[in-house]
């Protein structure tokens, strides 16, 4: 902070730049805190508790919820900052800006806010950067359920430390990532934005983004917290219909590590109602649990007008008073976007004794000991000055495509792929030469860009098309786009069946377009009834298969789409989740054989559109049974996907003392796997645990481990799991979770639905009620 301002500091309250204690950062950050709130006025203390959104409207350009009908066009920025500023809302993410242009402009917004303040406190900056950091011109990563398609946490931490470094140098604080929401019904358009079905994916993967994050001294910002992706018929805001066991067991645990072994600071709740009560005003989930049972010291933000649909959408709050009220008391710190809820009506509420004055200085001692670690207190702090910051580098464009080539699954192959160098190739279909099938819905160009017609993408973006006419310089080429992503127009297709019956092989890439609140067929706010490909696109992959020819289907999706009426009669599939800005280059390295795929299937594929919801992690009675005519197998399942090599896995039988484990142990699992085909590839070893007999339903297997194991032709590796017998704990009949005595399986396999090898283990000793410091993950040890 410059002297001018000290002065007037010292003007107003009295104290040299010597003596304000608040300031002095070899004192503990506890003291700190103590001492700046000791000296605030209550209006002090509440402004410290809202953002100010820069740029934002009522034009209709919405990238949040109702946020046309919640925005003025137009705001009092010197009364708001006026007692100083909680938090500033996305200054690089609302509209299009260079990084240089956007950190000037951030730099006179937190100018204006120290000065204007009494104690010279700037905001806390926060942006959205779940594929990346989401500005204009800066690196586009994979979706999350691309990170999930990896296996491969280290890859991630790696990505979300680069994503973070860059935020980091422009004065961003604050980054609201990962979502740690568990996929339970695929018809929910925010599927893409899931890292998968299986919590301990979630939890794996998810806590090694927000190490990365963290680790670039960026605030990760768990999100949505809790059961958010559960809604009745995978409507978005839609109600959760969800018992206590399965919130528990499924929901929470990702965001129970992300808090304990990510070291999380901060949680934003969720648009849930879970059995009648919003998130935004549960203080069981967001004060008892969250900050009492796992010890979270951070902050919790709302969720985009959150606090405000309290009153507005749930009806649990008769007027914006009262939702300010509910929230905070649940543990709500931090109203974002913008001021509505805690601002004057707070306000009025503390002065007139109706919400306690103890609830806000609950809330803005977790603020300000979250500034004071970030350095906001700290004299001499000034916003980082303009200068050059490139935000697409050559290395994250590298993490970028490591990610994307790492995450593609090949779900079949008759012996097609990889394609002929010299082969005629139709590449046809709506995203064949289109973009936008690599980028999710929280990417620039798809949240903000679509707002701005004729905006350039900001970053190289190869399509399909191109990246195959770079691989395979000797093959012949033709393109038609055959129809839409959306829509019912099939003036193209006969086109495009006519270059397929010219040709070796048809590519036809298939897929949604990301969007937000019906502007995409993938995105928040867009859900589907079922789970059938977007607009006529099924009728181009029929004609293409009538055709007679080899039809290689590429999907580029924000979700899995029912393929089982054409399995039979496709050549291979190729499915990649939102691939990123390097998303093309993967796929068309994987059709060519350049990559040799390794991506695995974090959520099954389905046979059937309307077989939803339908997740692997369901007890017997949830699969396909004799009392049913509804079978809801997956066509291809959780952990599937193929490779161009082969691997022959060997099991080590073991010791007879590993058969019998107590229940505060561990047991051993170990096996080689070797690549007995002609080219490098990795094998992705997955560990099952199955509990035939519980005092409650269970899954018939879940995922409790996995190991990328990367071979050379005729090499081999090792892969030894050590299993505590605190991953087989569940809740029980009595809420509690427990470590049961009994029977268990611990199965080997290449998929949930491919189990290669079977270990039995007896768990003995008493049953064991384990909580928040219970072993959550196998040890894993690849050797040789």
């Amino acid at each position: 902070m410059s002297t001018h301002k000290d002065a007037a500091t010292a003007a107003v309250t009295g104290l040299g730049p010597d003596d304000q204690p608040w300031r002095d950062v070899t004192r503990p950050v506890e003291r700190r805190v103590d001492d700046l709130i000791r000296r605030m006025t209550p209006a002090e203390k509440i402004a410290q508790l809202y953002s100010v959104w820069p740029g934002a409207g009522s034009d209709g350009d919405d990238v949040a919820p109702y946020q046309q009908d919640m925005v003025e066009d137009g705001f009092d920025w010197q009364t708001l900052i006026a007692d100083g500023l909680g938090q500033l809302t996305r200054p690089f993410g609302t509209a299009p800006v260079n990084p240089a242009e956007g950190m000037a402009r951030l730099a006179g917004l937190q100018e204006a806010i120290v000065a204007s303040g009494r104690f010279g406190i700037p905001a806390l900056v926060h942006e959205e950067c779940l594929t990346g950091f989401t500005t204009h011109g800066a690196t586009i990563f994979p979706t999350a359920l691309a990170w999930g398609a990896t296996f491969d946490p280290d890859l991630v931490e790696r990505m979300a430390a680069a994503i973070g470094q860059g935020m980091r140098a422009v004065g961003v604080h604050q980054g609201l990532a990962p979502v740690l929401d568990v996929s339970r019904d695929a018809r929910w358009g925010r599927t893409e934005e899931t890292i998968g079905e299986d919590p301990y994916l979630v939890a794996t993967v998810g806590t090694a983004y927000v190490r990365g994050l963290e680790s670039a001294g960026i605030v990760a910002t768990l999100k949505h917290f809790a059961g958010y992706s559960a809604s009745r018929a995978g409507r978005n805001f839609g109600p959760v219909a969800m018992g206590p066991r399965e919130l528990a067991d499924v929901m929470l645990p990702p965001f129970e590590m992300a808090v304990r072994d990510g070291g999380a600071r901060s949680v934003m709740h969720s648009y849930a109602e879970i059995d009648g009560v919003p998130a935004a005003a549960d203080g069981r989930l967001l004060t008892d649990l969250l900050r009492g049972a796992w010890g979270f010291d951070g902050t919790v933000v709302a969720d985009y007008f959150g606090i405000t649909f309290l009153h507005s959408l749930h009806g649990v709050a008769g007027d914006l008073t009262a939702a300010a009220g509910l929230a905070l008391a649940a543990g709500v710190d931090v109203e974002l976007p913008i001021v509505r809820c805690y601002g004057r009506p707070l306000a009025d509420a503390v002065q007139d004794g109706a919400i306690s004055m103890t609830l806000v200085d609950r809330a803005v001692r977790r603020v300000l000991r979250q500034k004071c670690e970030l350095g906001l207190l700290d004299p001499g702090w000034t916003p980082p000055r303009p200068g050059s910051v490139d935000l697409d580098p050559p290395a994250t464009r590298e993490l970028a495509r490591q990610l994307a080539e790492q995450s593609v699954t090949l779900l079949a192959d008759d012996g097609v792929l990889p394609l002929s160098p010299t082969a005629s190739i139709a590449v046809v279909g709506p995203l064949a030469d289109d973009a936008d099938g690599m980028l999710g819905c929280y990417t620039f160009p798809r949240h903000v860009g679509l707002h701005h017609p004729g905006l350039p993408l900001g970053v190289s973006i190869p399509t399909v098309l191109e990246s195959l006419r770079a691989e395979l310089p000797k093959a012949t080429l033709t393109h038609a786009v055959g129809c839409a992503v959306d829509g019912t127009d099939t003036a193209d297709l006969a086109a495009a069946v006519a270059l397929a019956e010219q040709a070796d092989v048809c590519v036809v890439v298939l897929g949604d377009r990301a969007g937000l609140f019906g502007k995409g067929t993938s995105g928040e706010g867009c859900d589907v009834g079922e789970l059938r490909l977007p607009g006529v696109q099924e009728r181009l992959l029929e004609a293409l298969l009538d055709t007679g020819r080899p039809v290689v289907a590429v999907l580029l999706s924000g979700r899995p789409y029912a393929l089982g009426a054409w399995v039979d009669r496709l050549a291979a599939i190729v499915q990649a989740f939102f691939p990123g800005q390097e998303g093309g280059p993967a796929v068309a390295g994987v059709l060519a054989g350049r990559v040799n795929p390794s991506g695995r299937l974090p959520i099954g594929v389905p046979r059937h559109p309307g077989g939803q919801p339908a997740s692997y992690l369901m007890p017997p009675l949830g699969h396909a049974t004799e009392v049913s005519t509804v079978d809801p197998t997956s066509l291809f399942p959780f952990g599937h996907g193929l490779s161009y090599t082969s691997f022959a896995w060997e099991p080590e039988p073991p010791a007879e003392q590993e058969t019998a484990c107590p229940t505060d142990g561990a047991v051993r699992v170990a096996l080689t796997v070797r690549n007995t085909g002609e080219r490098a590839g990795t094998e992705v070893v997955q560990l099952y645990l199955h509990d035939p007999v519980a005092q409650v339903t269970r899954p018939v297997q879940r995922l409790i481990g996995y190991a990328r194991v990367a071979l050379e032709p005729g090499a081999a590796r090792r892969v030894e799991f050590t299993v505590p017998a605190d991953l087989s704990a569940f809740t029980g009949r009595d809420g509690r979770r427990i470590v049961e005595p009994g029977d268990l399986e611990l199965r080997l396999g290449a998929s949930s639905g491919d189990i290669r090898h079977t270990v039995r283990v007896r768990l003995h000793g008493p049953e064991r009620v384990v909580g928040h410091l219970r072993k959550m993950t196998s040890e894993v040890a690849v050797t040789g």
